[in-house]
């Protein structure tokens, strides 16, 4: 146990204590957010994605254990396991150098070494394989010759095989060759003859190459997809000859051999016919998977960040779904999220009801004190913001307007959660209450929808769709525990994400504040069928109660430390100060001291204190909020050196994708992030940042702008 903790430890670069502490706490039934926040004296301050990674490398130890002790007892049950082998397989720290230690002992399906094998060739592939230094190859296949061999050749080629299967399954040299190819091998691809691409969407990959080591995740994706896809061959390529040359030298003893040619030809044949296919296979899965995770990587950093964009508090808002022939819906929504009003209006082709849907605007923007519109990005996006722009302008209105990514929406507006909220509406206006809702509060409307639909990552369809879920799911539910939720506001799916909850209970908690009213206290949580004291341990920090009987329930302070916040006002005689007198002394504390004379530790102490100062503050606070505007850009309007401001809408691995107001986002290259040199853009940029970039050059053809966020 001790070795797997120590092997994480440096995986990880934390210390053995932190592994060994959290992987405790884990296994006593702490969730991840709770383990983050509440127990950090333990984990010296692990976060939750370094508490998940913990989480899954000891699950992979576990496995690489059992597998192991598999190995061991598959290999003595053929009767051939001895202390060398014990202590080979001991020694590995890989799935894959286990695999390849059974390999030689795998029951392998029919080959041509096994039938070569079958026919009692064996024996002349191990004289072979002792490198006499007299007589006759071919007179001594004589002694081998049966019903099934019937030649000298075939006898010389059945021991060949032999050896070339028996140099593929040789642990060392599969090492030897998959850290050659790793090391110095290129993906290479070529356009397949008589493939066609309209869209030349791989026209980069007609004839490429890119060292392995070097390549990027996002290419080796577009690879994969133009092989399946049948417009590409993709192959590893590297000195094979080289590495043929290294080992034969290491299998002929004796190069003045009789039978050295021919086993230089059956180390050849082993090679290219069995090892170098097989390692390719696997090094390609390798690379898959770990383009796979880099994806997953980038798509849960990208759904985090849009999950913490602020909401507009206080606004009344305007929902607007853009369509053409089926007409915009338009929904407006109060300060709550409460549905106010639903009108469908028909601005573009084949209505063109230009002139009635600005009267509809007006009617609905006197009737209600609408502060922001907002429009989904789908279909005539572009065209309704145009419409909005004039009629903002044309009325002198105060009102802006934002684009709101509508992705998910139309998911969201037709699942049974959206018509349980919704039953009597139309799919589309629940699409417009959910695009007003999503500014309102992203963080609430968007966890009703499935993470994989809100499309802020890239090739996510090419993706294991369980370990995508499973990585997904995880974010949504880091963030939401982060900000924490009402509890007497939050909906049963916002509930159900917080740590300690299930759906039952979130469905217990929403029926008991029907019946009972608002929670006035965070202990009545208790009164909740199935909250036992061990969900409400895991829970009650992350669940906020406004204008309680207790202050504390309103901040992120668990109520288990309220003991410690009330000996530390009472210790500091703050009770009664003022508010500049209490944060000057708290700013001021020792920490040390204090944590020393409170009986805590300063983990703790620390969180508390950032409470005390700011004890309604929302975490999501730090980051921008939506870009609001008045006026629409043409493509026409752009010219290269002009500068603008955007909001970025998605980030991969080349880029990022910017909105400036325009039908398509504009990209920032990798190359034009920074004047410094960036290995990944969420580096140095992150989803619904508000950026200001340099127009730098305009495909008027094809309708795609390229951006910097280089300064001059």
């Amino acid at each position: 146990m001790d070795r797997h903790y120590q092997w994480i430890a440096e995986q990880l670069n934390i210390s053995v204590s932190q592994v060994r502490s959290t992987l405790d706490l884990l296994e006593e039934g702490n969730t991840v957010p709770f383990i983050a926040r509440y127990r950090k004296e333990a984990t010296k301050g692990l976060d939750e994605e370094q508490i998940r990674s913990i989480s899954e490398h000891y699950l992979y130890q576990k496995n690489l254990a059992k597998r192991k002790e598999d190995v061991l007892r598959l290999i003595e049950q053929q009767g051939k396991l001895t202390d060398e082998i014990i202590r080979a397989v001991d020694d590995c720290s890989q799935l894959s150098e286990v695999e390849d230690i059974y390999r030689p002992y795998q029951q392998k399906r029919k080959t041509r070494a096994s039938e070569a094998i079958a026919n009692g060739l064996q024996g002349f592939a191990d004289w072979m394989m002792g490198f006499p230094m007299e007589g006759d190859v071919k007179e001594k296949a004589k002694s081998y010759l049966n019903e099934k061999v019937e030649t000298v050749i075939d006898a010389i080629a059945g021991a060949q095989h032999i050896v070339a299967e028996s140099v593929s399954d040789d642990p060392e040299f599969r090492k030897s060759i998959r850290f050659t190819m790793l090391k110095q091998g290129a993906l290479v691809s070529k356009m397949k003859k008589g493939a066609v691409d309209q869209q030349q969407t791989y026209r980069m990959y007609y004839d490429y190459s890119e060292r392995i080591s070097s390549i990027a995740s996002h290419r080796i994706m577009a690879l994969n997809r133009g092989e399946e896809e049948k417009i590409l061959n993709v192959s590893l390529q590297f000195d094979q000859d080289t590495v043929m040359e290294r080992i034969i030298s290491k299998v002929i003893k004796n190069r003045n051999s009789i039978t050295a040619s021919a086993v230089a030809d059956a180390v050849k044949d082993g090679c290219k016919r069995l090892a170098f296919p097989s390692i390719e296979r696997e090094i390609r899965n390798i690379l898959t998977e770990k383009a796979h995770e880099q994806s997953i990587d980038v798509f849960a950093r990208n759904l985090e960040r849009l999950l913490v964009v602020p909401p507009l508090k206080d606004k009344m808002i305007l929902g607007v779904d853009p369509a053409y022939r089926t007409g915009c819906k338009l929904a407006v929504i109060d300060q709550t999220g409460k549905v106010l009003d639903i009108r469908a209006i028909y601005p573009h082709q084949p209505h063109n009801e230009h002139s009635k849907s600005m009267d509809v605007l007006r009617e609905l923007c006197q009737k209600y004190p609408i502060d922001v519109i907002a429009i989904g990005n789908g279909t005539a996006s572009r065209e309704t913001e145009s419409l909005i722009s004039e009629f903002i302008s044309a009325d002198n209105l105060s009102v802006q307007y934002t684009i709101v990514s509508e992705a998910g929406a139309s998911v969201y507006s037709a699942s049974p959660l959206a018509k349980a909220e919704f039953p009597d509406l139309l799919v589309e206006q629940r699409s417009a209450i959910s695009i007003a809702r999503r500014i309102l509060d992203p963080l609430a409307e968007l966890i009703k929808i499935d993470p994989q639909s809100i499309g802020v990552g890239q090739y996510q369809h090419d993706l294991p769709p369980s370990r995508l879920k499973e990585r997904l799911d995880f974010t949504v539910s880091k963030t939401v525990n982060r900000v924490g939720v009402d509890l007497n506001t939050a909906s049963q799916e916002l509930l159900t994400h917080i740590s300690g909850l299930n759906k039952a209970m979130a469905k217990n908690i929403v029926e008991y504040r029907d019946n009972h009213g608002r929670f006035s206290d965070r202990m009545q949580l208790l009164k909740v069928k199935s909250i036992g004291e061990k969900a409400f341990v895991q829970s009650a920090g992350f669940l906020r109660i406004k204008a309680g009987k207790n202050w504390l329930d309103e901040t992120a302070i668990h109520p288990e430390s309220y003991p410690i916040v009330d000996q530390l006002l009472t210790e500091l005689k703050l009770y009664k100060a003022d508010d500049h007198k209490r944060i000057a002394q708290l700013k001021s504390l020792n920490i040390t001291q204090m944590a020393k004379l409170l009986n805590t530790d300063e983990y703790t102490l620390t969180d508390i204190i950032a409470d005390l100062l700011s004890p309604q503050r929302d975490y999501r606070d730090q980051y921008n909020g939506p870009l609001l505007r008045k006026d629409v850009l043409s493509l026409n309007d752009l010219k290269e050196g002009m500068k603008l401001e955007g909001v970025v809408r998605n980030i991969v691995d080349f880029g990022a994708f910017v909105d400036i107001g325009l039908k398509n986002d504009g990209l920032v290259h990798i190359s034009k992030l920074s004047k410094q040199r960036v290995k990944h853009p969420l580096d140095v940029i992150s989803i619904g940042d508000i950026v200001t970039v340099t127009v730098i050059g305009i495909d008027l053809i094809r309708n795609k702008v390229q951006l910097s966020l280089i300064g001059e």
